[in-house]
Order: structure tokens, then C-alpha cells, then sequence
């Protein structure tokens, strides 16, 4: 059913805004959440936390005028209640049926895709270059952005589509001219907002060892190679080619404080190979990995922060509330990264996630072969990132 095909509930229901429910579930209170998703939608994609009950009943079990017992009995009526969905429709009606029976509920504004438009903004407090940078984090994919921002100049490193518009408000509010948007890699599971930002003004930059991959729109926007370097104010933003998660992937090493790594290297896990090529390609990528790790990524500084491109439920933020750390300290928490190249082959190989959802239109959108309009791709992108390889047989003891 759609949002819109559900009766508008006789009861007066309350409603809790996206950016409220996470405000609260930060604060460490405890949460209690009625999904009304399918459950398949539920198993692939949920919100969670230290203090989140989540509590899964489809809607439908709630469309007859009788409610089986044992289906109100899941549901608690000793604390309050958020009821979602996808889009708000269904927990709007959902919520109501449960007030009219004396239930102490709210429903969460727009659903998931409520959740999805969640963007946050932390400042990088360990970085040391000039200038100052800032991580861009979204809660519902993971996904993970740097703003770097000094003498009036500014650069983004891996823009997201469906926050173009925030890019650029923040630029103004900052008082800065936002002069480059550079992607990491053509990516699988989101639509890049690097094209999106050029049209506006901003210099795009894809990497040059990307272009091969099919990449329509190379001759409009700037290509960097390894070596290849962007002033932004007193920093500098060096490239630095690491592949591996695919043949383009390249890292940007920022004013040698942080390297953004994309998807090469999290916090808390290391790439997935087969995202371009396959399980067939995955082994060979599993050793170009290996080696961009052992010689392009792991040779900088201990005390040089790493931050990719994403970051998962197993990720622990820094005491500034980042997702970045410094690379001394993976190699000694990970041990895929002191493994042999054979072990740390084998090791990857041997337990990846499932793939992205929607991640071969994603990538066919990226590389500007397949157009879609901004509710496509906000719809397409929905779900979790799962670009890494499986933290469980990665991380260390």
C-alpha cells in the first residue's frame, strides 16, 4: 500500500521529527521502536543502538478492526512507543489504531526515508593540518564525507546527490568559496554528488584511473592522478592512487594529517574486492589491495588519521565523535593489516556481506550511463553501504 492509501486515524497521533528520535537515542535514553516494515525490509535495514528495542510487526497485522491478541501483546504498553515505516504513511496509521487502545505511542516523521535524511556535521578535533576539516556523517547508511576549510577556500571529499544544496548552504555559512568536490571512487552505494556540485560552480574532480571504468562525463570535470595535488587556502589535498576496492580507488592524503581513504580502509574493517569485477576479479583485487594498503597507506606516519568513506554498526567514533583514527592505531587492533598477502587474501574472501542493494544501478548512475531524477536516486541508495568486508574476521582481539 501507499503512504496515501491509509485512513487518516480518528486519534490524535503525535509526531517525533528524525533529527529528535537520534538526538535522543545519542543521549543514551532508552528507545522502544514498533517497525511496521515487512519483515525482509526489517532484516536488511533497521535503525539500532546500545538502547534501541526494536520490535518488528507488519502493518498489515494491524488492517482488521479485530487486532489478534497476540499481536497486541508484543507490543509494550508500560513506555512510549515510536512507530515507523518506510515513508510515514502506515506508522501514521498504525500509531492511531494503537492510541485508540490506550497505547502511549508516536510515529516517526516521513519513515525511514525520514531517518535517511540525517546529516551531521563533527569537526576532525585530532587533525592537525591547516585550515579545519569536518566529517559529514549519515547515520542510516553510514556513509561518511570531509569538508576541508582555510583562507576563505573550501573542498568536499565524497559529496552525496541528495545533500548538494547542504554543500553549498554551508559554504555560505561558513563564508568560504567551496572550490573543489572530489570523489575517492566511482561509488556502489550512492549516487555521487560530484557532477551535481560542478554544475553549481565547483571544480569536479574523479580520479583519473577511474575514467577507464566507462566513465561518460570525464572530459567535463577535472581527472587527478597519483601525485596529483589541490590548494585549498594554506592546505593541500594530495592524491594518492590506492586500488583495490576497485581499479580507481584513490585516497586524498589532507594537508598530511588525515587520508581520506574511501573505500579502501575503515576503522573498523577493510575493503571488499568484488564490487567491479565479481567473485571472479575478487581475488585479484584482494592482492591489489594488499598492496595499496602495505605501500601506499601504511607507510605515512602512525599518528596520521585515517578516515574513509564509511562507517558501520561495529564502528566506535573518537572521543570528538568522528569516525577517524590514527593508522598506528588500526595495525595494532587489526589484524588484516599485519597478515601475509596470502593470509590476508584468503581472509577477505572468506566472509563478505552481502552486496549493496540497487549497487549495479548505483554504479551504472555513477558512471553516468544510467540517468535517474533526484527521488529515484534517494530511493535507490536506501540501505546499508555494506562496501566493507565483513568486520567479524577482520578485526582484531
Amino acid at each position: 500500500m501507499d503512504a496515501n492509501d491509509f485512513p487518516t486515524p480518528d486519534a490524535d497521533v503525535e509526531t517525533i521529527a528524525p533529527d529528535e528520535l537520534k538526538s535522543r537515542i545519542d543521549a543514551g535514553e532508552d528507545v522502544t521502536l514498533l517497525d511496521t516494515r515487512m519483515r525482509s525490509d526489517y532484516e536488511e535495514w533497521r535503525i539500532d543502538g546500545e538502547n534501541v528495542t526494536s520490535i518488528n510487526v507488519p502493518y498489515f497485522e494491524f488492517l482488521e478492526d479485530e487486532i489478534d491478541d497476540d499481536v497486541l501483546d508484543r507490543i509494550p504498553d508500560d513506555r512510549e512507543v515510536t512507530v515507523l515505516c518506510a515513508k510515514g504513511g502506515a506508522s501514521e496509521y498504525v500509531a492511531g489504531t494503537l492510541v485508540e487502545r490506550g497505547y502511549d505511542v508516536d510515529h516517526l516523521e516521513d519513515g525511514m526515508n525520514g531517518w535517511a535524511s540525517i546529516y551531521e556535521t563533527v569537526e576532525v578535533e585530532d587533525y592537525d593540518g591547516a585550515g579545519t576539516l569536518l566529517q559529514y556523517q549519515r547515520p542510516s547508511s553510514g556513509c561518511l564525507g570531509y569538508l576541508l576549510y582555510d583562507d576563505g577556500e573550501a573542498a568536499i571529499v565524497d559529496p552525496l546527490r541528495a545533500f548538494t544544496d547542504r554543500y553549498l548552504a554551508d559554504a555560505d555559512d561558513l563564508g568560504v568559496d567551496l572550490k573543489y568536490a572530489l570523489d575517492t571512487h566511482v561509488h556502489a552505494d550512492h549516487i555521487s554528488g560530484v557532477r551535481d556540485l560542478d554544475a553549481n560552480g565547483v571544480e569536479g574532480v574523479i580520479p583519473a584511473a577511474a575514467v577507464d571504468r566507462g566513465v561518460t562525463y570525464a572530459d567535463d570535470l577535472t581527472t587527478a592522478a597519483d601525485g596529483d595535488a589541490f590548494a585549498v587556502g594554506d592546505a593541500t589535498i594530495e592524491t594518492v592512487h590506492t586500488p583495490g576496492h576497485t581499479t580507481g580507488m584513490t585516497s586524498y592524503l589532507v594537508d598530511e594529517s588525515l587520508l581520506a581513504t574511501g573505500d579502501g580502509l575503515f576503522i573498523e574493517s577493510v575493503a571488499r574486492p568484488d564490487l567491479e569485477e565479481g567473485d571472479e576479479g575478487a581475488p585479484d583485487a584482494a592482492r591489489m589491495l594488499y598492496e595499496s594498503l602495505q605501500e601506499r597507506v601504511l607507510t605515512l606516519p602512525d599518528d596520521t588519521l585515517i578516515g574513509g568513506a564509511h562507517f558501520s554498526d561495529a564502528a566506535e567514533p573518537a572521543a570528538d565523535g568522528t569516525y577517524t583514527a590514527p593508522i598506528g592505531r588500526l595495525v595494532d587492533e587489526m589484524d588484516a593489516l599485519t597478515m601475509d598477502e596470502a593470509s590476508f587474501v584468503d581472509l577477505i574472501l572468506s566472509d563478505m556481506p552481502p552486496r549493496p542493494a540497487n549497487y549495479e544501478e548505483i554504479i551504472a548512475t555513477n558512471l553516468g550511463q544510467n540517468a535517474v531524477d533526484d527521488d529515484e536516486a534517494f530511493t535507490l541508495e536506501l540501505g546499508p553501504n555494506n562496501c566493507a568486508a565483513s568486520q567479524e574476521s577482520l578485526a582484531g582481539d
